[in-house]
């Protein structure tokens, strides 16, 4: 599975956001995305695929597709 696949699936399955609201140029707080549900899914991703994300800064006026090339980068490392 993709970073992008990966994250999407985070989004849908813990977080309950639409599948259709899910584009690479929404910024986090459109899908509700607050500073705790962020912290929640920065703690999920790490555990999940055993990388680091404390150096990403994040918040929830970055895009879905920062979040996902953030993680792309780290996987990737």
């Amino acid at each position: 599975m993709n970073a992008a696949d990966f994250v999407h699936d985070l989004l849908v399955q813990r977080f309950g956001v639409a599948m259709a609201e899910i584009r690479y140029e929404t910024p986090l707080r459109a899908l509700r995305m607050d500073s705790l549900a962020l912290e929640e899914l920065r703690v999920l991703i790490e555990d999940r695929l055993d990388i680091d994300l404390d150096d990403v800064a994040l918040t929830s006026r970055d895009t879905v597709g920062a979040l996902v090339a953030a993680v792309d980068g780290k996987v990737a490392a």
